[in-house]
């Protein structure tokens, strides 16, 4: 069987979603838009990691699965890291049939590039819009691992494309992991990022940040947002359909994403664009993005138990009119790298008191219960929103730590005064630098404290989470929370424990290195 030939160096390959301005999909960063306790990982079934070579208990799989489909897989030989000797099936650039990966032991799928899911099928589900695309579900089996090529042109990553599906459903004992060649190699580590681009779900959720049509048009099936610089077939996201279904991502890994691109932006490890309601997200880790560890670009989302570890701009960004409801969310930052926890922002930015400059609609409204967001330390706040975004945080910790200049929130001055912009705390343990307008401003009038966190393995609640009250009622919120009985992300049974995988960062309790790959 050949053996694959693998450079150990990134190259210049610039994945060309470029960030070029308010429509376009990219995390616009600061261009003016949007702009720990003991650690013990485990890695005896996990072969090390970090060192390359071999040594491991892997063989690889005889060949690869037929998919009963005209998108066959190619047989790419195989590929040697810590674990063992792995068999590599490389996926089609293009999904026209609905298919299933299956799980194969000793088997890796390989992204050689951008591989789309379906052809884009445009901002209606019938044929008035004008646009006929291929509609394609593509369901990966639990225990699946796949791998983004390096060194290509353009980066590797996926996207499911308006009307088609992504079914990757994993099991809290075996969940799939996307991933970057380095770690199956074993070249990564704990400062690892940026070796692949990431997961992009496109829906025809409501945006508003419009490609074309002025602001606020007539129709919302005009305001579409697209995805900019690629070289062909550029996607575009976005409809009047806000319970639109892009599928369903459960108990999965995205590991080690986020590839640069032009003009300064880059992908999250999970990027939605426009997706709706009927989107089914749940046990998502995002691990080591060198951008954003999720970013909803409008549309209506509904997320419970994420985990973001790592990232290295915004742990979660919400921009371009989402509606977006989370529950259950840990976020942690490694000490000194990142920009914010949470950051919020609606079109247009600069919206001050007497201009005339109208919203942009749908406004952006993200509401997160039950959480847990622990900041870089440093100068930037916490957490931050902007423009005509509306924020709420019910049931949470917010940690800046000791030496920071931050503080826990931002509103920009963009709360009263003429803008429209809001936020609201409830039952939320600020344990950040005080003394700042904006903390005395955000705090007043609530039920949130600025108190000292205990809170072990950062993320835990101990006696001060544990005996806060009152625990704000979130269902008031929203039909999609569950009514909480606690403020934080975990007391009692473990939610993030057996399914995340552990590092220098924080350690899950999984016994799971993101420094390597599991072995079933």
């Amino acid at each position: 069987m050949t053996h694959l030939s693998r450079s150990l160096v990134l190259g210049a390959s610039i994945l060309a979603l470029a960030a070029c301005g308010p429509e376009d999909l990219g995390s616009p960063g600061t261009n003016g838009d949007i702009n720990i306790g003991d650690i013990n990982i485990d890695n005896s079934n996990n072969s090390g990691g970090g060192s390359g070579g071999s040594g491991g208990t892997v063989t690889p799989a005889a060949d690869c699965p037929d998919l009963g489909t005209a998108d066959a897989l190619t047989n790419s030989g195989t590929i040697t890291g810590p674990e063992g000797e792995w068999l590599v099936c490389t996926l089609p650039s293009v999904f026209t049939e609905s298919a299933t990966l299956p799980y194969q032991a000793g088997l890796l799928y390989e992204m050689n590039g951008r591989v789309d899911i379906g052809v884009d099928d445009g901002p209606t589900a019938d044929a008035t819009d004008g646009v006929t695309g291929t509609i394609v579900d593509l369901t990966i089996e639990d225990g699946v691992i796949l791998f983004g090529r390096k060194g290509v042109s353009g980066g590797s990553y996926l996207v499911a494309q308006r009307g088609s599906k992504l079914f990757a459903e994993g099991t809290a004992a075996r969940p799939i992991i996307f991933t970057a060649e380095d770690n199956v190699t074993g070249r990564v580590s704990n400062t690892s990022s940026a070796l692949w681009g990431g997961v992009v779900l496109l829906g025809r959720g409501p945006v508003a940040d419009c490609f074309a049509g002025g602001i606020n048009p007539a129709d919302q099936l005009d305001c579409e947002m697209r995805v900019e610089g690629i070289a062909n077939n550029i996607p575009f996201f976005g409809g009047n359909t806000p319970a639109d279904s892009s599928g369903s991502v459960k108990y999965t890994q995205i590991r080690y994403s986020g590839f640069t691109l032009d003009l300064g932006g880059e992908l999250q490890s999970l990027t939605l664009g426009g997706i709706g309601s009927g989107t089914e997200l749940d046990y998502i880790q995002s691990f080591n993005s060198s951008d954003d560890g999720t970013e909803f670009f409008g549309g209506h989302v509904n997320m419970k138990h994420f985990v973001a570890v790592g990232a290295e701009d915004d742990s979660i960004d919400t921009d371009s009119g989402v509606q977006a409801n989370l529950q259950y969310v840990i976020a942690i930052q490694r000490d000194g790298v990142g920009d914010r926890v949470l950051e919020s922002d609606s079109p247009p930015d600069d919206k001050g008191a007497g201009t005339t400059i109208p919203d942009a609609l749908p406004r952006s409204k993200t509401q997160v219960s039950n959480f847990v967001f622990w900041a870089a330390s440093g100068a930037n706040d916490a957490t931050e929103s902007r423009g005509a975004s509306d924020l709420t945080l019910a049931n949470g910790v917010i940690i800046k730590p000791a030496g920071s200049t931050g503080q826990c929130m931002d509103d920009n001055s963009d709360v009263g005064g003429g803008r429209r912009a809001a936020q609201f705390l409830y039952s939320v343990l600020l344990d950040c630098p005080t003394g700042g307008d904006t903390d005395a401003a955000v705090a007043a009038g609530s039920d949130s404290v600025f108190t000292t966190n205990t809170l072990s393995s950062k993320y835990i609640n101990g006696s001060a989470e544990s005996g806060f009250s009152p625990v704000y009622n979130a269902t008031a919120l929203s039909t999609f929370f569950s009514a909480p009985t606690f403020i934080g992300a975990v007391s009692g049974t473990n939610w993030a424990t057996g399914w995340t995988c552990d590092s220098d960062t924080v350690s899950f309790g999984s016994g799971k290195s993101c420094y390597s790959l599991p072995v079933y």
